[in-house]
Parts: structure tokens; C-alpha cells; sequence
């Protein structure tokens, strides 16, 4: 869990903690909003106005509806915090994406896909230099866009999912003990593979957006982003050599990094 204090678009606080996954939705609920109240008592002049909340999975403007990285369901916006201030829901990789948009890699551009790589995966759309959210506010879930019909079994639900191949949970898993650095390093067999499976992966599902929705940018963010050209390099290759017909569309790593979730559910909180 990532948290902070944020004013205009600039950092003044920041702090991360352990989420407790595997004590179960309540308590990870439980402890977003012991880490929102701990944010919202005043420290050296600083005294927030508002709380956002960028959450992952299936989310509206007043529920969390489902995660398949933490089983909630049905969570109403006023569960994850109890303060008596203004209180904005939002999608945690849409609100990342908007960030980008406005301070970041993809400033410049109209059409992007904003992809995180972390525990799960998920991308923020944007068309015509706007977010596209869909009919219901659930566009971007490509983490479970299918790249290996009967493949992996996916949290979801479903199986073959990209996140069961190529986020970092499903690689670190899937390599057992071994750290992230000796799977980013691919200095022995089974991480190799891991890892040749998690880019083509990535590229297959990459290959379909892009020959759907046409973005002049790819921006990679989340913990994956951390091996720069260890994933880059290989990615661009295994892309263009999926798109015979037409160039592929840049890639570039997020220039925010850890604070993109940050400062999109600050500019969730400066709407509330």
C-alpha cells in the first residue's frame, strides 16, 4: 500500500506498507483505513482537505465492487476510511493513468496505454487525449484479456490470463524462492523460461491492443517496470515481430514510477 500527502501534483509525504493479502479482504479493508486515518492527522503544517482512494479491480464512484487480487466485493467507498473529510473512489491504474497524462510520460500524446505491472495487471485507456473507462467504468481489465486458452489458472477465475503469466506476482511465484533479481537476471533455466513466457505474453496481449486502438505509446509502470531494458529490450522485439504489417507503437517506462498511483487518487481527491 502506497500513501501520502499531495499538494498540487507534488509530493510532500510519502510512506508504504505491507498490504495483509493473505489475512483475508476485511482485513486489508481494515487496514487501508487505519493508513488513511494515520495520513489524515496533521503533521508540520500539513492538514488534508480531501481523501482519495485509488483501488484495483472492477470500481465506480461509490464501490469497490470486485478484486480478484483481494477477494472484496460489494465494498462501499465509506468502508476503506472513516474521516470526516471529502472521500473519492477511483480505479487504481486509471488513476495512475491520469497522472501520467498530466505530469508524466504520456503528456505529450492523445492515444496511450498506460500499463502497471505488479501484483496485478491492468491498463488505462486513453483515446482522443481523454480516459476511456467503457459502458461501465471497467475498460482496461488486459490482465485478463486470455493470451493461453486453458493455460494457468487466473484469480479471477478464468484460466491462461495474461496476469498468470506476466505480472510480477505470477512470475515470483512461479519461480518459487527465487528473488526478483535472479528472475530479471534469467540465470537459470527455469527463470529463463518464466521469463520468456511472461514477455511473450505481455506481447501477444500488447500486439491485440495495439492493432484494435492504435496508441502512439505504450508506458510501462508497476513493480516490473523496476528491470528497465531486461524487459524493454526483449518486449519491443517480441512486438514488432508481432506486427509483420505496420510499426509498432513506442515504448517507454513510466516517469512517475511509485508515486503514479499517488498522484492520481490526488487528483481524485482535489474533484471531491
Amino acid at each position: 500500500m502506497k500513501g501520502g500527502l499531495i499538494r498540487d501534483g507534488t509530493v510532500l509525504h510519502a510512506e508504504r506498507r505491507p498490504t495483509p493479502r493473505a489475512e483475508g479482504p476485511a482485513r486489508v479493508i481494515a487496514a487501508i483505513s487505519a493508513f488513511v486515518a494515520d495520513l489524515a492527522v496533521p503533521r508540520q503544517g500539513l492538514r488534508p482537505t480531501a481523501v482519495g482512494l485509488a483501488v484495483p479491480g472492477l470500481v465506480t464512484p461509490t464501490h469497490a465492487v470486485f478484486s480478484a487480487a483481494f477477494g472484496w466485493r460489494d465494498v462501499p467507498a465509506a468502508a476503506f476510511t472513516d474521516v470526516p473529510l471529502p472521500v473519492a473512489l477511483g480505479h487504481d491504474v486509471r488513476s495512475a493513468g491520469e497522472a501520467e497524462l498530466a505530469y508524466g510520460a504520456a503528456r505529450d500524446e492523445r492515444d496511450v496505454l498506460f500499463l502497471p505491472i505488479g501484483t496485478g495487471i491492468a491498463g488505462a485507456m486513453v483515446l482522443s487525449a481523454g480516459l476511456y473507462g467503457g459502458a461501465a467504468g471497467w475498460a482496461g481489465q488486459i490482465g485478463h484479456v486470455p493470451v493461453r486458452p486453458g493455460g494457468l489458472p487466473c484469480g479471477c477465475g478464468q484460466s491462461g490470463c495474461l496476469s498468470a503469466y506476466a505480472s510480477a506476482a505470477s512470475i515470483a511465484a512461479r519461480c518459487g524462492e527465487r528473488s526478483a533479481a535472479a528472475v530479471v537476471a534469467r540465470d537459470d533455466p527455469l527463470a529463463r523460461q518464466v521469463w520468456a513466457e511472461a514477455v511473450e505474453a505481455l506481447a501477444l496481449a500488447l500486439a491485440t491492443y495495439t492493432l484494435l486502438l492504435d496508441p502512439a505509446l505504450i508506458v510501462i509502470g508497476g513493480g516490473l517496470a523496476l528491470s528497465g531494458e531486461a524487459l524493454l529490450a526483449p518486449l519491443r522485439a517480441r512486438l514488432a515481430a508481432r506486427l509483420a504489417f505496420r510499426p509498432a507503437p513506442r515504448i517507454a517506462l513510466s516517469s512517475l514510477g511509485p508515486h503514479a498511483g499517488m498522484l492520481g487518487a490526488a487528483l481524485l481527491a482535489t474533484r471531491a
